[in-house]
């Protein structure tokens, strides 16, 4: 996106936005999609405390299912995708997700400043693997810095979110 009279169309959480980009526009081509989420669209659920990719506080999903990290993703290379934050996740009848309600249960949540980011990227694994292992919710959270927990609870809650979903599906 060379020109200022370029647009930026995302998907964000259902609703679409189409955002000029240039020195004149609402977008920079090098602002990062978690700059244009949290300054541009109001949303700050998406969290920057390292701003460089190195947290996984930052991730948000990409077309429903692709764990990306915002603050290392320039906002022209999601031009026409479909973005997920921490405020598009909710449950089927629009209250809290059942990931959501697994981590509160098993007191998973600290100061919230990773949360927004292992809940997407937990969700991005729950959406590959339905019934995963300890193991794979280890290795899924590897990217995801939390400084207040051991992280056993996160994995509590994304196992136990595991078992709920799979209960609700045989229920259907």
């Amino acid at each position: 996106m060379e020109n200022s009279k370029e647009i930026l169309r995302l998907a964000v959480n259902g609703a679409w936005y189409c955002l000029k980009v240039g020195m004149d526009g609402e977008v920079l081509p090098s602002d990062t999609l978690a700059y244009v989420l949290r300054e541009v669209l109001g949303l700050t659920g998406t969290k920057t405390p390292c701003n460089k990719g190195e947290c996984g506080a930052c991730t948000v999903l990409m077309d429903g299912k692709t764990p990306i990290l915002s603050c290392s993703t320039l906002a022209v290379e999601c031009d026409g995708h479909q973005i997920t934050t921490i405020e598009g996740v909710c449950g089927d009848d629009g209250g809290m997700h059942l990931l959501q309600q697994a981590f509160l249960d098993v007191d998973a949540i600290q100061c919230g400043m990773c949360t927004p980011g292992i809940i997407m990227t937990s969700l991005a694994l729950l959406a590959k693997n339905s019934d995963p292992t300890e193991e794979e919710v280890r290795d899924a959270l590897a990217g995801n810095i939390c400084r207040c927990t051991g992280y056993e609870k996160y994995v509590d809650g994304v196992l136990l979110a595991a078992q709920r979903m799979k209960e609700v599906a045989n229920y259907d």
